[in-house]
Order: C-alpha cells, then sequence, then structure tokens
C-alpha cells in the first residue's frame, strides 16, 4: 500500500525485452535507497512494481503484458520523469489516501489554466470509472493523491498547488497526455459489496447490504 505522497521523481533509463514481457529500469534520482531490499514494491507514477533488482541510484522492476495494457507504463522512453514513492510502514503518516497501486484505467489531460499561483487541470476519465469519481473525493493521478474540485460526466478537475508541480512530474504535463488513475480503494469495494447477490437478510452475520441500508448507508431495499 501507499499513500500517493510522492517522495522523489526518477526518470527511465530504458525499457528490455525479458521473456515476452518487458523489464523496467528507473533511475531513482533523490529518492532515498537504503533500506530498500530486493522483493519490496516502490510504486512508478502509481503502478505498484516489485524490485528485482538496484544499486544506490536505479532499479530494475519486471512489467507484465497487463500492466503493460492498463497504464501508460509501456508509453513512456528514456529521459521520462516518473513519480516514485514506497510502500508505506505502519509507522508512514498518511498524508494522502489509501492507494495500492493497482491503476483502474488511464486518463487524458484536456485542460491546464492558471489560477494565481496554482494551476487547474481536468483530466477525461474512462467511462468505466468515472461513476467512482467524486467532488471533493480522492483520485490517484500518476501515483500523486489529490482531492477533485468537481465532475463533469466523465472529466473531473483538480487543483495543483505550487509544492506538488514542484516536487512531482505534473511539473512538465501537457494537453493530451495520458496519465494513470486509481480511484478510492472504498468506492471499488463498496460498489462490489452493494452488487452481490442480495441473499442478506436481517439474520445474516457481517456487513451487508440490509445492514448498510439499516444504517441509513443506502435506501432499504423492499
Amino acid at each position: 500500500m501507499f499513500t500517493g505522497i510522492i517522495e522523489a521523481t526518477g526518470e527511465v533509463l530504458g525499457m528490455q525485452s525479458q521473456g515476452g514481457d518487458q523489464r523496467l529500469h528507473i533511475g531513482t534520482g533523490q529518492l532515498d535507497m537504503h533500506d530498500v531490499a530486493l522483493g519490496d514494491s516502490i510504486a512508478v507514477s502509481g503502478v505498484c512494481l516489485t524490485v528485482v533488482e538496484y544499486s544506490a541510484d536505479a532499479f530494475y522492476a519486471d512489467v507484465s503484458n497487463e500492466t503493460l495494457a492498463c497504464t501508460i507504463l509501456g508509453e513512456l522512453q528514456p529521459g521520462a520523469r516518473v513519480n516514485l514513492e514506497k510502500a508505506l510502514l505502519p509507522t508512514t503518516r498518511l498524508g494522502g489516501h489509501l492507494v495500492s497501486g493497482h491503476v483502474d484505467g488511464v486518463g487524458e489531460i484536456v485542460a491546464i489554466e492558471q489560477d494565481a499561483r496554482s494551476w487547474r487541470f481536468s483530466i477525461k476519465a474512462p467511462r468505466a470509472i468515472a461513476r467512482y469519481i467524486a467532488a471533493k473525493g480522492s483520485i490517484c493521478v500518476d501515483g500523486i493523491s489529490l482531492t477533485v474540485n468537481h465532475v463533469d460526466s466523465d472529466v473531473f478537475g483538480l487543483n495543483i498547488v505550487p509544492h506538488t508541480l514542484q516536487e512531482t512530474n505534473l511539473d512538465d504535463a501537457r494537453v493530451g497526455r495520458r496519465v494513470n488513475l486509481e480511484v478510492d480503494i472504498i468506492a471499488r469495494y463498496l460498489e462490489r459489496l452493494l452488487s452481490a447477490p442480495d441473499t442478506a437478510d436481517e439474520t445474516s452475520e457481517g456487513i451487508t447490504p440490509f445492514l448498510l441500508a439499516k444504517a441509513g448507508f443506502v435506501p432499504k431495499r423492499g
């Protein structure tokens, strides 16, 4: 798990074919690598990857065809900046929100406008995940935990403050750029819970649609 608070920006050093999929080589920039071990997880622009080889200033990670198909990693060229975050520890401050590093879809930046010292980004999300995005809710964009300002159909707006712009790869973002999106994990599990076969009743154990309705979270059925 991650928090969406970026620790450093790195650089794509290369992508090599490896047994039918790819091995990604990432330069880690200012990321502290002293406590990194083989098998550790590092989020690369929001994609949870496993370290298979590392040095003081770089690491390798294998990228499956599934990950290449569902994220922007396969589009990155050598020199591209990426956001980096090591997996959280029990003592880590949860400054953003709970992020799994499992990308739900790829969005596209459709507008960037300056607003005083901040910048307003508008991002078009795939329709399949747009329903999970709510105003004032959380969204992970290229690994960055951000608050949704507003939603208009499948386009949502963000306000990027100067610090976030400076410390992430959004500093060189342009209209038309594609970005990894991960919706709030709570929304995914809540939908699954409510879409499961409705065989629950008042005697059922655990969290059920009936229990949620009784507590006032959803309209009571029947």
